[in-house]
């Protein structure tokens, strides 16, 4: 028999874990008017009732700092996120994250999922990938959306700059990623969750290949991961292809900045209305000016 905390993990797929048992230590959730243990097995005929605490004040403060908004209404917000900019955060990236863009663009209508006053990261991108990105700015619309990018029914679509000229027209790449052995910071292909990451061959320069990528999963740094480990890492990325970086620029003369990814489609459903949105946000200018270079 499933386990309480289990139930409604299931029930509301964009809430974590983590958020879920939160919230049951907290009374959140009770069970016939009583306060539930992760440990209980919900039986028919129950009563769950689960609320949402009072949001508590944000530890990250207001900027200013200006918003590429690709489309914004009463429940979402699509951006154009620039290469550079932070999403959260986190230890050495205390403020001028997009999250404190956020907070001063949003103004107090922010989601509270969790029981703190944020908006609604849905999901994320690497520091250094540019692109579309969705953000709630209710708790309905962050469960509804979260809940599309688990089920899986959001298009993701990036263009990639890669290391080396890559044979055929695409292809797929089915290939389980879990953390890197002995470097916790990292990703690898291994035993870990199902990845599944499909490509089209968009040009091919003398020492590069542009790319078109579609993520079918959203595991950590899945594009970067299953590049390297075709043998063709991201233009730029140190981290997974230091080697193959190093002889890019030893041919080409061409000193890449940054990891060229670029999320440039993002399609979901709008959670209050049912329609179906398609964002398109166009390459950076480092990106087309890398382009430009390598193609000589």
């Amino acid at each position: 028999m499933e386990r309480l905390d289990a139930f409604l993990r299931e029930q509301f797929p964009g809430v974590s874990r983590g958020t879920i048992q939160r919230l049951l230590a907290g009374g959140h959730i009770r069970v016939n008017g009583r306060p539930a243990k992760p440990s209980h097995h919900p039986r028919a005929g129950e009563v769950i009732r689960l609320s949402w605490p009072e949001a508590a004040a944000p530890q990250a403060q207001p900027e200013d700092i200006p918003l590429d908004i690709l489309y914004e209404d009463e429940d979402l917000l699509a951006l154009n996120k620039p290469p550079g900019l932070v999403v959260h955060p986190a230890a050495g990236h205390a403020a001028h994250t997009l999250v404190n863009a956020l907070l001063h663009h949003c103004a107090g209508r922010l989601s509270g999922i969790g029981g703190v006053a944020r908006p609604g990261i849905v999901h994320r991108l690497d520091k250094e990938t540019s692109g579309c990105l969705v953000v709630a700015k209710n708790d309905a619309a962050h469960l509804h959306l979260s809940g599309q990018f688990a089920a899986r029914q959001v298009e993701k679509v990036y263009e990639a700059l890669v290391c080396g000229r890559m044979p055929g027209q695409g292809g797929e790449i089915d290939a389980p990623i879990s953390r890197h052995r002995t470097d916790r910071k990292r990703m690898a292909v291994g035993t870990g969750r199902a990845a599944r990451t499909s490509f089209r061959i968009m040009e091919q320069m003398p020492q590069a290949t542009r790319v078109e990528v579609e993520l079918h999963t959203g595991r950590t740094h899945q594009i970067r991961v299953h590049f390297q480990h075709l043998g063709f890492p991201v233009a730029g990325d140190l981290v997974y292809g230091r080697r193959q970086n190093a002889r890019l620029r030893e041919l080409t003369g061409c000193l890449v900045p940054r990891q060229m990814l670029h999320a440039r489609k993002l399609a979901l459903t709008h959670p209050r209305t049912g329609r179906r949105l398609v964002f398109e946000a166009p390459l950076p200018p480092d990106f087309t000016m890398i382009l430009s270079a390598l193609r000589l």
